[in-house]
């Protein structure tokens, strides 16, 4: 075992300090990488306050992990020392489920293994993850890093990015299609830059008209302002597919009105019961209220190889280490442009 330097949080809505955990050795099948570069997602705000009442503490955050291999157990055959390799929101699954044997790992019916915050037979008990030096995981849960994708941009491809990535992907999104994103943040941006890439004429909705042009420096093609009823209505039934980023419960009644006949607007922002859904729009239109969780192993790995087809990265603000419950402050208000990466070499 190693004893490594992270910052963690000791209870719910506690402040995320300094403090020593231990990692694994690495075992034959193992890659150990230390840490650069990792995003910050609002989902570490939700497990250090314990806002889903599932929070094991001490908490380590992190789930968007970029880094230098720095050992790599006997049986490894893919990484060597000295290559980049990045981790995502998974460190394991059962591997034996329908799911799992389909590359859905997310979807894991014996519950996968979360980069943080999972049940474990590692030091402590519990998974830990980015906010730290380095880290230690299973070979086949570590991704490659395409050469031309380089500094701290990578980082949120892997929850941002495979978030937006994997239903676009799903539904077929293709040229030719008019797809929409609902809200201009760390996961709309990348889905309007997704969108783009592959083909769409890509709008992004948003209550704000300075994220529209935003918006529209990023790549979306039109801008709708859900502020205005006549706007809307204009757009009624002209769109084949909405990706809804907003993170809280909101009135999905005028963006399903936006759907066509087999329309289909996928959740993907918020965690939580929706109050407000008509069915009567899902039935007389033959629409779709779907969602969808991150990607598998596989899927990321594919979405990493478009970006770098694509000269893809997130848009970030790089933070240091001990900037961090700054930055949770910044993001509860959405003052950031469009995520935030902590430099880990602010906490050698």
């Amino acid at each position: 075992m190693s004893v490594i330097k992270s910052y963690s949080a000791s209870g719910p809505k506690a402040r995320v300090i300094p403090t020593n955990i231990e990692r694994r050795p690495v075992g034959p099948n193992d890659v150990q990488i230390a840490i650069e570069h990792c995003g910050v997602c609002h989902t570490d705000i939700h497990f250090v306050n314990n806002d889903w009442g599932m929070t094991n503490y001490p908490v380590v955050p992190g789930h968007e992990i970029v880094g230098r291999v720095t050992e790599v157990g006997s049986s490894v055959k893919n990484f060597k020392a000295g290559d980049r390799a990045a981790i995502g929101c998974l460190v394991d699954s059962c591997g034996v489920c329908v799911n799992c044997e389909k590359g859905l790992e997310q979807y894991c019916l014996n519950g996968f293994t979360a980069t943080y915050n999972s049940e474990t037979t590692d030091p402590g008990g519990f998974t830990y993850g980015g906010y730290s030096t380095s880290v230690v995981a299973k070979e086949s849960f570590i991704l490659s890093i395409p050469d031309n994708l380089k500094g701290p941009g990578v980082a949120p491809l892997l929850c941002a990015g495979i978030t937006t990535y994997s239903p676009l992907r799903n539904w077929n999104i293709s040229p030719g299609q008019k797809v929409g994103v609902i809200g201009l943040g760390g996961l709309g941006h990348m889905g309007v830059k997704f969108g783009r890439a592959l083909g769409a004429q890509v709008t992004m909705i948003t209550s704000s008209e300075q994220k529209g042009e935003d918006a529209r420096m990023l790549g979306a093609h039109e801008v709708l302002l859900s502020t205005s009823a006549n706007a809307l209505a204009k757009e009624a039934g002209s769109f084949d597919f909405l990706l809804n980023t907003i993170p809280v419960d909101h009135d999905l009644t005028p963006f399903l009105e936006l759907l066509k006949t087999d329309g289909a607007m996928c959740v993907v922002g918020a965690v939580e019961p929706l109050s407000k859904v008509n069915a009567a729009q899902l039935i007389f239109g033959r629409r779709s209220l779907t969602g969808s969780l991150i990607g598998g192993i596989a899927e990321t790995q594919e979405m990493l190889n478009f970006c770098g087809g694509n000269d893809i990265l997130s848009e970030v603000e790089v933070i240091r280490m001990d900037g961090i419950n700054e930055a949770f402050e910044r993001m509860r208000k959405s003052d950031v442009k469009y995520r935030f990466v902590i430099d880990l070499a602010t906490l050698s």
